[in-house]
């Protein structure tokens, strides 16, 4: 397409654009040709994550709090903006559910006022701790309303509802993805997360902590087919509007998570039982039918080769730090 003579690029807005997944998409929506404005307030976030993308013209870094108004004239809208694992979110839970709340918001609004498509990254967390196994986009859920995860599983629920909301009221053309669990560079390495967190701690020689007996299971996707799972939902047509599951349907269980970080780092760590945490969910695994025949998407990268890909990232970070 080509305006006023000159090649159009499409114009992306990722809020939560420097976190984890935010700057993978950043990336990757580069690549194909968009310009890029990340919106970010870095609190779980980071600069580091998107440094290397600061000399291309087509990005644009913005420090924003997305519980605060913003404009930009985009052609589309990443709503990523929330912090994503419980160390974070559970550190300011009120913060976190009106991140998801008032940034919802904020993105339907602009949205609504564009007239362009928006993308809400929604959770796996949503069906809480599952009373059906594997987790389908018609399940309710069974979530703890009041609970210490509720500020973000609660959140993204609201945020869900807002987003038909204003797609039935306001005819906002809408997208909304469940996130499963999603490992690779750039997680922070004191998120909290499985992954990150035995990684992290087989490379240092420390405990490996396991919660509970070990025997509740995951599903990991790893990042890139996230990405393109979430470019491929907001490529698609008017009428899918999900919420549309996106993970890695094979299912560990956490101790063999434990046994294959240990095995490829060649660590000698121990493992440690503790309690679980409340209302951690005792299973995990999509179902991905929707996205198989609505968005044509599956995974690729399986774990073993996705750890290979992850583990010198935290590797590198940790030398850096001088851990």
């Amino acid at each position: 397409m080509k305006l006023n003579g000159r090649a159009y690029k499409k114009r992306s807005l990722v809020t939560g654009g420097a976190g984890f997944v935010g700057s993978h998409l950043c990336e990757k929506l580069l690549k194909n040709g968009h310009e890029v404005i990340c919106l970010d307030n870095v609190f779980t976030g980071s600069k580091r994550n998107v440094v290397h993308l600061l000399s291309n013209p087509d990005f644009e870094l913005v420090r924003h709090d997305v519980t605060n108004p913003y404009s930009y004239e985009v052609d589309e809208i990443y709503n990523l903006a929330c912090p994503a694992s419980p160390v974070h979110y559970q550190h300011d839970p009120i913060r976190t559910i009106n991140t998801s709340y008032i940034g919802a918001v904020n993105a339907l609004d602009l949205a609504r006022k564009l007239g362009v498509k928006v993308l809400q990254a929604s959770t796996s967390e949503v069906y809480g701790d599952p009373e059906i196994h594997p987790q389908t986009e018609t399940y309710w859920g069974n979530v703890n309303p009041i609970g210490i995860r509720s500020c973000y599983d609660e959140g993204k629920r609201c945020a869900e509802t807002l987003f038909f909301d204003y797609s039935r009221q306001y005819n906002v053309q809408i997208k909304v993805a469940r996130i499963f669990n999603t490992y690779g560079p750039n997680m922070h390495p004191n998120d909290g997360r499985v992954v990150s967190n035995f990684i992290v701690q087989a490379l240092k020689g420390d405990e490996i902590t396991l919660y509970g007996n070990g025997n509740q299971t995951r599903s990991f996707c790893y990042v890139d087919d996230l990405v393109d799972g979430l470019i491929f939902l907001m490529k698609s047509n008017d009428n899918v509007q999900g919420p549309i599951n996106l993970g890695n349907p094979t299912e560990f269980t956490i101790k063999q998570l434990a046994e294959v970080v240990l095995s490829k780092i060649n660590s000698t760590s121990n493992t440690v039982h503790k309690p679980l945490p409340s209302d951690d969910p005792r299973q995990r695994r999509p179902e991905i039918n929707l996205a198989k025949t609505l968005l044509n998407w599956e995974p690729r990268i399986q774990l073993d080769d996705g750890l290979d890909k992850t583990i010198p990232y935290f590797r590198k970070l940790l030398e850096e730090q001088n851990i």
